[in-house]
C-alpha cells in the first residue's frame, strides 16, 4: 500500500475499477462530490460515515461477510489516529510514541509483523 492510502480507500478503488465505474460516475450515483470520493480513495479524508459505507455496499451489491469486511476497513481507515494510553502502562505509552515518531520509516514487512501480533476485535 502506498503512503497516504487507507485500507478502505484501496478497497473502494479496487471495487470501482473491477466494475469499470469512474470516480465521477460513482460520486454522481452516490450524490457525493467526485473530489470527496477521490480524497477518500487516497486516504486524505477521515473515515467515512457508516451511512456512506452502507451506500457503497448497496452500490456494489455487497452483502454479508464482504459488507462486514468493508465496514471493518472503514473503521480502521482514519489516517490521523489518536491513541489514549492513560489506562495503559508506561510501555504502552512508549510504544505509541515510538510508533508516532517512526511509523513512516518502518518497512511493510515490519508493519505486517506488528499487525499479526495484535489481535483483531
Amino acid at each position: 500500500m502506498s503512503a497516504g492510502l487507507t485500507p478502505f480507500g484501496v478497497k473502494v478503488r479496487a471495487l470501482r475499477r473491477q466494475r469499470g465505474v469512474s470516480q465521477k460516475q460513482m460520486a454522481l450515483d452516490l450524490q457525493i462530490s467526485a473530489a470527496y470520493l477521490s480524497a477518500l480513495e487516497r486516504g486524505q479524508r477521515g473515515r467515512p460515515s457508516p451511512v456512506l459505507v452502507d451506500q457503497i455496499c448497496g452500490y456494489f451489491n455487497i452483502i454479508w461477510d464482504e459488507a462486514d469486511a468493508l465496514r471493518r476497513l472503514a473503521k480502521l481507515s482514519h489516517p490521523r489516529v489518536v491513541i489514549d494510553t492513560t489506562q495503559a502502562g508506561p510501555e504502552a505509552t512508549e510504544l505509541a510514541n515510538r510508533l508516532a515518531e517512526g511509523i513512516n520509516q518502518l518497512s511493510v514487512d515490519s508493519i505486517k509483523q506488528m499487525l499479526a501480533a495484535i489481535p483483531e476485535k
